[in-house]
């Protein structure tokens, strides 16, 4: 489908549609599977996280992410893709009450996506490129499908009917965008971006286990020092160190989500030892658990 509208018109319309519906700040779900949007009215500080497979379009405002040694700065107009799920350390550097931040996220649907992607014209694998987390700029299509997403909340029953051939729109046009033959990568059966996005999935169903990387590397069919090595290059993470990372976002999110205490957290995603646990918490998030979560909840 072509863009009924030019990209100037779309992100108008965007803008209004989401004031609409944001009346406050936060990060809010809505009723079509996966698609989320936000507002924030002041800058932030620093928040270390993963980003799951997912599209973000940023329609107003300004946002830093941090990914290995990479910086990127969104600005409107700007999408950022993940395509497994990763770390990041992220900030609103741009926002105010008058001019909000606003964005619009939109989780991948592997399945969704790995048919898609043997249906659509196909650009050349790209697994000797490891990027993970992929930026480029809107253009009006990709802008006017995220608007009649937008546009079906007001009408929630034809979201059944209409969203996922929407979201097919979307995945189609990032795969045969700037970003496609990289994406792809991660959804194309047999390609080491694939098997690594495999793995991943392994580690998250055994979180409280040890990682064992010859179990890991077998499970994805690949030798184990060129598992460690792609791993690495696609998540700037060691499995263990991965690992590791997920133990305690997932804590936090306990923590935060579930009133969990510090240390039934800890030994919920599998630490054996309260203390190391403190330590590690500590050096990711710069403060003890308890202080962390205290803080976050404004009560600090």
């Amino acid at each position: 489908m072509l863009s009924r509208i030019d990209l100037k018109h779309a992100s108008l319309l965007l803008k209004k549609r989401l004031l609409g519906k944001l009346a406050k700040p936060g990060f809010y779900p809505t009723d079509i599977e996966g698609l989320q949007i936000s507002r924030r009215d002041t800058p932030s500080e620093i928040s270390k996280c993963f980003y799951k497979p997912m599209i973000a379009m940023f329609v107003q405002g300004n946002k830093r992410i941090l990914f290995g040694g990479n910086e990127y700065i969104c600005k409107e107009n700007d999408l950022v893709i993940a395509g497994i799920e990763v770390p990041v350390s992220s900030s609103i550097i741009k926002a105010s009450s008058l001019k909000p931040h606003l964005a619009i996220a939109l989780d991948l649907d592997m399945s969704m996506l790995s048919q898609i992607a043997i249906e659509s014209p196909q650009n050349n694998l790209a697994d000797s490129d490891s990027k993970s987390v992929l930026t480029q700029h809107v253009d009006a299509d990709i802008a006017d499908a995220f608007l009649r997403l937008l546009e079906l909340l007001d009408k929630p029953e034809h979201i059944p009917a209409l969203a996922a051939q929407i979201k097919r729109e979307i995945y189609y046009r990032l795969l045969t965008g700037p970003n496609g033959a990289q994406l792809r990568s991660f959804y194309a059966l047999g390609s080491q971006n694939h098997q690594i996005a495999r793995s991943i999935m392994r580690l998250k169903q055994s979180l409280s286990k040890p990682v064992k990387i010859e179990e890991l590397a077998k499970h994805v069919n690949m030798a184990a020092s060129t598992f460690h090595r792609h791993f690495k290059e696609i998540t700037t993470l060691s499995p263990i160190q991965y690992q590791k990372r997920l133990r305690l976002q997932e804590a936090q999110r306990l923590m935060l989500a579930d009133n969990m205490s510090a240390s039934a957290s800890a030994f919920s995603v599998g630490y054996e030892n309260f203390g190391q646990f403190s330590r590690e918490y500590k050096r990711l998030f710069g403060e003890p658990p308890r202080k962390n979560i205290m803080r976050i909840k404004g009560k600090g």
